[in-house]
């Protein structure tokens, strides 16, 4: 049975499943979406994830075209009636169809997209043998310009950012901000381990306020992990004893090379472990 998609209340099969091309979501990038997990037929952290949907909407004054209540409903029916209980949501509201110019003004209802389906970021071995990673020459965007902190359609710095990972050989790559700081990789936020206590960078460094990243802080404060959420250079990078992403997708990941570096012994530290056991934890019992 093919995938069924959500747009604006009906369902179609994935092949039928389109939008128009004068869309601004497709010509501008013009909206805004959110990466959800399901685990056992339970959507993780649902209402966090609306809560950064409807920021981000309303930072680009987009009006999403139904409650939070009548989203959640949605998302969870797409699941069921897409029979899938371990998965990965793309909520996606795009400003709707209008003209050519970029006047949102032209454009008609927002339209709402919900597609349900399985997810595999990495495969299992980067979870047992850690990952590498390059920092890429495309920094974060400028938060006078974009902020970060708006989950926009627009990738397009991150994909560029991709791009030389993939060309370098690695699977992802390190974002560095204007004043050179560490921001983030193109999918997932950053920390690192130092004496046993955790840093990672600050919201004002130019990230995304991770789901996931939140999760793993509190993960860790609770089990009297210290965490701090400071600037960090490629230095504190390159020293540190550990390293590892976390993002809706990757969930936790080890980072054992950045640049041709080895990150601590080159595998994957005994906290990173921990978190991913706590965090696997949390999401499969």
């Amino acid at each position: 049975m093919s995938l069924q998609v959500y747009i604006n209340g009906k369902y179609y099969p994935k092949e039928q499943a389109t939008i128009s091309v004068f869309d601004h979501g497709l010509l501008y990038g013009d909206g805004v979406f959110e990466g959800i997990r399901s685990y056992g037929g339970k959507v993780f952290k649902l209402r966090e994830h609306l809560d950064r949907l409807w920021e981000s909407a309303k930072a680009i004054r987009l009006t999403i075209p139904m409650s939070k209540d009548e989203m959640a409903a949605a998302i969870e029916q797409t699941l069921a009636i897409n029979g899938i209980k371990e998965g990965y949501v793309r909520v996606v509201v795009t400003r709707g169809v209008g003209d050519l110019g970029l006047d949102p003004d032209f454009c008609q209802t927002p339209q709402v997209i919900i597609i349900a389906d399985h997810i595999k970021l990495y495969p299992e071995e980067v979870y047992r043998n850690g990952l590498r990673i390059v920092t890429a020459s495309t920094i974060r965007n400028h938060s006078a310009a974009l902020s970060p902190r708006i989950k926009s359609l627009n990738y397009l710095n991150n994909i560029l950012a991709k791009i030389e990972a993939k060309q370098a050989g690695c699977a992802e790559a390190l974002m560095l901000n204007h004043k050179g700081e560490v921001a983030e990789c193109t999918g997932e936020n950053i920390f690192i381990v130092r004496r046993g206590e955790i840093f990672t960078p600050p919201r004002d460094a130019g990230i995304l306020e991770g789901i996931t990243r939140a999760t793993v802080i509190d993960l860790a404060r609770k089990e009297g992990i210290p965490v701090h959420e400071v600037p960090l250079t490629r230095h504190d990078l390159y020293t540190a004893d550990e390293c590892f992403l976390t993002g809706t997708a990757a969930e936790v990941v080890p980072v054992v090379e950045i640049d041709l570096r080895i990150i601590g012994t080159g595998k994957p530290g005994p906290i990173t472990r921990r978190l991913i056991d706590l965090f696997h934890s949390l999401t499969r019992s």
